[in-house]
């Protein structure tokens, strides 16, 4: 039936305005019929920031920002679902058109700015699921026009610590001016104290909501040194690598797509974001798990991510161009590999290239 869904939805979605054909998915998947849900082969169980993972491929935030699906992308496999990002206030983004295809190069450029329907929505929707099961991260951010970032970042651990299986702070989205300074050591180090403060004091009623950072992938080596010290020194759970990027791969056909502004996504990120990711695994040196993201699109690239240092990877501006079978796709190719390979699971092989990666020449 997903092969029948996508083979319908894809080549139709195309012919929209990229942020109408989202909408018209993220409508699709409402309608959709109930799905058995097939049980992951056990090999593909991940145990990461100590919550058991059913298996490791996530959908990334972005797709679903405000959490009104969360349960359906669930039921297409997915592992866990990252919501959000989610701002204290609802706020509307930035001006449309924001959201571009790079069609040659199975890329995305967008410049949304954190469009959500802000925190109280979102905590309806997801208190409202609760019961449901599975592993729902939320992802938050900043409100574009806050006097006090940091005071946002701390409310929202307050506001959802009852219904968020983890948190994802997001101080690398390109598209809220100013947000990535906080990434520089002295802001990064303030903001995490008072984030995993305010975990650490909601747990007591909510339980233990492990902490994540999620970075960029345009930070420059000795920033990314800056970066991992200060995030192993607050206690973070673990690390986010990467959101999308500010540069342009000479590499891309669709030139005048490129020259749009806003982070790039898809495979033209791919080889970018699994360097940052080996390189951050090298420093982080065991201390938390991270979850690669960026250019996957297949079970391949699900794979180099692994061996680049991921424990999970997520998923998301693929599916615009191969579908919402792919996620069943990368998790046989997992399993074949593992198979063929006498592995018992994933963990085996996690960060097994991390030095020949760092080792190569930087991608262009």
């Amino acid at each position: 039936m997903i092969r029948a869904f996508d083979n319908f939805s894809l080549p139709l979605l195309r012919w929209f305005d990229p942020e109408d054909a989202h909408r018209m998915a993220m409508q699709g998947l409402r309608l959709l019929p109930p799905i058995r849900q097939r049980a992951d082969d056990p090999k593909l169980a991940v145990r990461a920031f100590g919550l058991n993972f059913p298996n490791p491929i996530g959908m990334a935030a972005g797709f679903d920002k405000s959490a009104e699906v969360p349960d359906a992308l669930l039921k297409l496999g997915f592992g866990f679902v990252e919501v959000g990002s989610v701002t204290p206030r609802p706020q509307p983004g930035n001006p449309r058109p924001r959201v571009f295809r790079l069609e040659r190069d199975e890329g995305v450029i967008n410049r949304m700015g954190f469009n959500n329907d802000g925190a109280h929505v979102v905590l309806r929707r997801l208190a409202a699921r609760a019961h449901s099961g599975g592993i729902i991260g939320v992802n938050i951010g900043a409100n574009k026009d806050s006097a006090n970032r940091v005071a946002d970042y701390v409310r929202l651990i307050e506001i959802f610590a009852p219904v968020a299986s983890y948190f994802t702070v997001n101080v690398s989205s390109p598209n809220t001016p100013g947000l990535r300074n906080l990434q520089q050591a002295d802001a990064l180090g303030d903001l995490l104290a008072r984030a995993i403060e305010a975990r650490d004091r909601v747990q007591q009623s909510a339980g233990p909501t492990p902490l994540l950072l999620k970075i960029a992938p345009d930070l420059t080596l000795s920033e990314l040194d800056d970066v991992v010290h200060v995030a192993r020194a607050r206690g973070v759970d673990g690390m986010i690598v990467s959101n999308t990027t500010l540069s342009r791969p000479a590499s891309l056909r669709d030139k005048t797509t490129a020259q749009e502004q806003g982070g790039l996504s898809g495979r033209p990120l791919l080889r970018l974001s699994t360097r940052m990711l080996a390189e951050t695994y090298v420093r982080a040196e065991g201390a938390f798990p991270l979850i690669g993201v960026g250019g996957v699109d297949s079970g391949g690239a699900a794979l180099m991510k692994i061996r680049a240092g991921a424990s999970l990877v997520q998923l998301y501006s693929a599916l615009i161009y191969r579908g919402i079978g792919l996620v069943e796709s990368i998790k046989a190719d997992l399993l074949s590999t593992l198979r063929r390979t006498g592995r018992d699971s994933l963990s085996e092989i996690v960060g097994a290239d991390a030095a020949m990666i760092t080792a190569e020449d930087w991608p262009d």
